[in-house]
């Protein structure tokens, strides 16, 4: 079978998967999804397109936008890969965990503690939200802080996600002191400010969103991904059709096949809206 009969033109009966990262991307900065993204992405699921949140949030922080969205049944991708949970407004919480991929934190930890010990450390608490060494400012993580007495405790459990904050540390650094320190065993990114991202090796949202594709049954051709930070290089690589933000840096926005307008200016709109078919919404 030659390869353009494997893989079908994309026509309005034809089911796609749409990844979209959340912060900086269908979130503003200050918090807030304007109703017209809203409603192109309540369209664009009426499209047959499987709109799948992929996010570096944990499950506490991504409940509340799909529910703002209106998104109830279908999937998404939690702590930048290692949790997928299928959206189920029957089971207690609306989600059930159906993937999650673990790893033991102790390395990755004392290496870099020996490295910034002052720094500012959290496990992921799956559901719940964090263990950490010590409070992190308000907002900048989901769910619960529970602060641990003794730094043993983050090491001692298998864990989804790791995240280290530096205050004062510029962001190149962290780049530098993951490659002298070796961290060959986790994924890494680093984010927009002096921040850490630590997931299991091999984990990322493109790894997350191959899965379900594949169990989907989508084409690879026909993937779209969306975002705007380190942690969305992966997926925008793996995507048949990709946008980067305008606000994202510009390493992340030469992986992407194009770039839309700024999170502010709802840029996402360009994507959405291109997936929206008129004659299909008509007969629905």
């Amino acid at each position: 079978m030659k390869p353009d009969e494997m893989r079908p033109p994309l026509t309005p009966d034809t089911w796609r998967l749409v990844g979209l990262d959340i912060d900086g991307t269908l979130m503003h900065w200050g918090g807030e999804i304007s109703g017209t993204v809203v409603d192109a992405v309540e369209r664009a699921r009426m499209c047959r397109n499987h709109v799948i949140l992929a996010t570096g949030r944990n499950i506490v922080g991504m409940m509340p936008v799909a529910e703002r969205l209106g998104i109830r049944r279908g999937f998404a991708v939690c702590s930048n890969g290692a949790v997928t949970v299928k959206l189920n407004p029957a089971h207690p919480g609306g989600y059930d965990i159906i993937e999650k991929v673990t790893f033991n934190p102790r390395a990755a930890l004392e290496l870099v503690r020996s490295e910034l010990p002052d720094a500012y450390y959290a496990v992921e608490d799956l559901g719940v939200g964090f263990l950490v060494n010590r409070p992190f400012p308000d907002g900048e993580l989901m769910g619960r802080q529970r602060v641990v007495e003794d730094f043993e405790e983050l090491c001692h459990d298998e864990a989804t996600r790791v995240v280290v904050r530096a205050p004062g540390v510029d962001v190149s650094h962290f780049d530098d002191l993951v490659h002298r320190i070796g961290l060959n065993d986790v994924t890494y990114a680093v984010g927009w400010s002096a921040w850490l991202d630590l997931t299991p090796p091999g984990v990322s949202k493109a790894s997350a969103l191959e899965a379900l594709r594949r169990h989907l049954g989508v084409y690879p051709d026909h993937t779209v991904a969306v975002g705007d930070g380190n942690n969305d290089i992966d997926m925008l690589e793996w995507a048949g059709q990709s946008a980067a933000m305008g606000t994202a840096p510009e390493h992340v926005q030469r992986v992407a096949d194009e770039v839309v307008g700024s999170v502010e200016e709802d840029g996402i709109l360009t994507v959405l809206n291109r997936l929206i078919d008129p004659e299909r919404l008509a007969v629905l």
